[in-house]
């Protein structure tokens, strides 16, 4: 079985290399102050083995920038976010790269009672796409929490005509729901495969992912993994930063890089990271990807 490699997680990682002060804008802030931050990011990235780079605009939404009175930013971010990841395939000299855009939650991170409604979300996610699709290769809608956002998520990517990956992210201490509090056998009977056949597992525990794990492989024809870092993401609440969230001490490259193998041997054929997942894990886990029997 071929294995895809994703990238890691861009968001911790750029605060981490960043002198700047964390905001709520995160990772936009970062793109839009330091724009060669991202593209080394993503350098390191490829070079570590990532096959796919996504673009940094997780944080780049309508409705996030209006909250930090920047939403005339939401062009200009795009266009850098999109600069930034095709001058680093260039720097990095692999040009079979692919880029994948980035429709994330609208407002914020493991909170879907916090999005707009069906209809404008439906229209926001239309135009992330129009922004986007021109320089992408497909779309992960990613760190869903629940069916509805993930639906008007998937419909707008879809009419792009670009492959789409769809990217739940689920409770920690529930893996069985999403973390708007679904059941993610729902969420899969609603969005597979009308929407979309490849399945991913975001932002989660990777022990919590495994035990979500099962129900995805069955529903889905093509499944993906990339785990977070954190201890708990308990704290993150709207309106908060990342200052108050913890990085593990247990999971170093090594140990990602043997929760990649179980994954792998259980039939998940893309497997990167989220947050807290940097260039030495994607490394490492490269590495025993590639070095790892043929099933």
């Amino acid at each position: 079985m071929t294995i895809t490699v994703l990238d890691g997680g861009m968001g911790q990682e750029l605060l981490a290399r960043s002198q700047r002060e964390v905001t709520t804008m995160w990772s936009a802030d970062i793109m839009l102050h330091e724009p060669e931050l991202v593209r080394d990011l993503h350098v390191d990235f490829i070079n570590a083995g990532a096959q796919v780079i996504t673009l940094n605009t997780y944080t780049a939404t309508p409705q996030r920038l209006a909250n930090n009175d920047a939403l005339g930013q939401l062009q200009a971010l795009h266009k850098s976010a999109i600069k930034a990841a095709q001058d680093a395939i260039t720097i990095a000299n692999k040009p079979n790269i692919q880029i994948a855009g980035c429709l994330p939650p609208l407002v914020a991170s493991y909170h879907p009672s916090e999005s707009p409604d069906f209809e404008v979300s439906l229209t926001t996610y239309r135009e992330l796409v129009a922004l986007q699709s021109a320089d992408c290769d497909l779309f992960i809608c990613e760190t869903m929490s629940s069916i509805a956002e993930a639906k008007a998520a998937c419909t707008a990517a879809s009419e792009s005509g670009l492959p789409v990956w769809l990217a739940f992210s689920v409770c920690d201490d529930a893996p069985d729901k999403l973390r708007g509090g679904e059941l993610i056998e729902t969420a899969l009977d609603e969005l597979v495969p009308e929407f979309t056949d490849t399945v991913l597992l975001n932002c989660s525990r990777p022990e919590s992912i495994a035990q979500a794990l099962p129900a995805v492989l069955t529903k889905a024809s093509k499944t993906g993994v990339y785990a977070n870092g954190f201890t708990s993401v308990n704290s993150l609440y709207p309106g908060t930063t990342v200052k108050n969230l913890q990085v593990r001490q247990d999971l170093s490259p090594e140990n990602y890089a043997q929760h990649a193998l179980y994954w792998a041997d259980k039939g998940v054929s893309i497997i990167g990271g989220c947050c807290e997942i940097s260039p030495a894990h994607i490394q490492v886990l490269a590495e025993k990807l590639h070095n790892m029997p043929l099933n």
